[in-house]
């Protein structure tokens, strides 16, 4: 394949595997948009329309530590074309249903194939690139799945006005039609390594999935019931705390777990992994917030609401490769330190828009705080992965995706859980409870600051373009 599509073969396996993880993020955040509306006509409280997030996020994180072992089993092709046909049926049968529950299931459906294929491109990255281009491929890459949800919000609020939310769960079939296209010639049968598929001797773990799953489904769940706190929710989080438990031990035990505890024996993957949880928590719980608090706080339309956020998405669109080249050139824990730093103090100057705050100023916040995930994302995928051993590349990638989903689920729940409660408390001046909810996001988002500084291990030194990569770093492996 390599001959036969020239030198840019790997460039064009990227923008294969770019496409449905483009759709599956844009099926994570388009529906925010339709929150409103689908409460209306499903007659939803706060709580259960919350779960259309949640309940992706919480099918994300559970199918992510998957990837791994789907990889080595089946291949890169077979193992991205069943995400890009689990994606493509929830988002049909998800604009077709007629109740909640189908909805929500079709959501579900939705949130598992993200969680299968989203860990597929930094694999890819690692695998194909140079060391020398990682960053740029890497910048690529992020520049694709971030224009589909600063895209979304303004797409999804045109057709929800126009045509109701089931138009929404429809956008993600372009998407899957191409992937299918593209897939079918250029997506190799290999595994990572360009291992043969179907002769892996690694057993599935089962048991550590069910346990996992147990764990986020609970957690979450009693999550949720703590909008209004019974007995049920707390034995809910203590059944998930307990089965979060086992869950760790197992894998630390397990002869083939599904998380790899050793790679936090790794201070640069260890401390990416603390930036990855954190920095969930806040960016997810944002993407809850900020849409509804256009709509209810600024009472503002679907469509302006996402108009206000277009330009700060494409500026994000536009920053990432130069955040990817940047991780070529400077250290990858400045550059995630200062990313944090400035999307935490997005979070605080949203804490200061009010009704009368003209519009441009809001955007310009937002603004500031794309810059910083521009800064973050190449840097800490690469900072994190970049120096595991070759064989235990898919499982770094799956493990800090997972920790990211695993913070963002939980930050989609806390954002909601908190802004209930202020918004109880100031029932005359709900206002007062978005600020004082973007000002807990900022919070949490500025705790992943110190462990993105320590992401550099000790001596390691500035990646330069022209310079020869040690010897213990790996040289890109032709996956066909």
């Amino acid at each position: 394949m390599q001959e036969r599509h020239g030198p840019a073969y790997r460039w064009r396996v990227l923008i294969t595997v770019m496409l449905g993880t483009m759709a599956s993020i844009m099926a994570s955040t388009i529906v925010n948009v339709a929150l409103p509306d689908m409460s209306h006509v499903f007659t939803l409280g706060q709580e259960r329309a919350q779960w259309l997030s949640a309940g992706f996020m919480a099918a994300v994180t559970v199918a992510m530590l998957t990837t791994p072992w789907l990889l080595g089993r089946f291949g890169y092709r077979h193992t991205y074309f069943a995400g890009v046909w689990m994606l493509l049926v929830g988002g049909i049968a998800g604009g077709l249903s007629s109740s909640f529950e189908m909805v929500l299931a079709m959501r579900v459906i939705e949130g598992l194939a993200a969680g299968i294929m989203q860990p597929i491109p930094p694999v890819i990255v690692l695998h194909v690139f140079g060391r020398q281009e990682q960053g740029r491929a890497m910048g690529l890459f992020g520049f694709g799945v971030v224009l589909a949800p600063a895209l979304g919000p303004s797409i999804g609020g045109i057709l929800v006005e126009a045509w109701g939310w089931r138009s929404i769960f429809f956008v993600v079939v372009p998407f899957c039609l191409a992937a299918f296209a593209m897939g079918r010639v250029y997506l190799p049968h290999t595994s990572p390594g360009a291992e043969s598929v179907n002769q892996s001797e690694r057993r599935f773990d089962l048991p550590g999935l069910v346990l996992l799953a147990i764990a986020v489904v609970t957690g979450m769940n009693g999550l949720v019931e703590l909008h209004s706190p019974t007995p049920h929710a707390y034995v809910l989080l203590v059944v998930s705390a307990v089965t979060a438990g086992v869950f760790i031990w197992r894998q630390r035990h397990a002869e083939h777990p599904l998380m790899e505890f050793k790679l936090f024996d790794i201070r640069s993957f260890r401390m990416g992994a603390c930036v990855a949880f954190i920095y969930g928590m806040a960016l997810f719980g944002s993407t809850y917030l900020v849409p509804v608090f256009m709509q209810i706080g600024l009472k503002l339309p679907p469509s302006q609401a996402g108009a206000v956020l277009l330009p700060a998405g494409i500026v994000l669109a536009f920053m990432l490769p130069l955040g990817g080249r940047l991780a070529d050139h400077y250290p990858f824990n400045k550059l995630v330190a200062i990313g944090i730093t400035l999307l935490t103090l997005s979070f605080w100057l949203m804490a200061l828009v009010g009704l009368q705050t003209s519009l441009w100023v809001i955007t310009a916040f937002a603004i500031v705080g794309r810059i910083g995930l521009g800064t973050v994302l190449p840097s800490l995928n690469l900072g994190a992965i970049r120096r595991l051993p070759m064989e235990n590349i898919s499982h770094g990638s799956s493990t800090i995706n997972f920790l990211r989903q695993l913070g963002g689920a939980v930050g989609v729940a806390m954002a909601g859980i908190f802004l209930e409660w202020r918004l109880k408390v100031h029932v005359d001046d709900p206002m007062r409870a978005f600020h004082q909810t973007f000002v807990l996001l900022g919070a949490i988002c500025a705790l992943a600051i110190v462990a993105g500084w320590r992401m550099q291990p000790p001596g390691a030194g500035v990646v330069r373009r022209d310079a020869e990569p040690p010897a213990s770093e790996h040289q890109p492996t032709d996956i066909t």
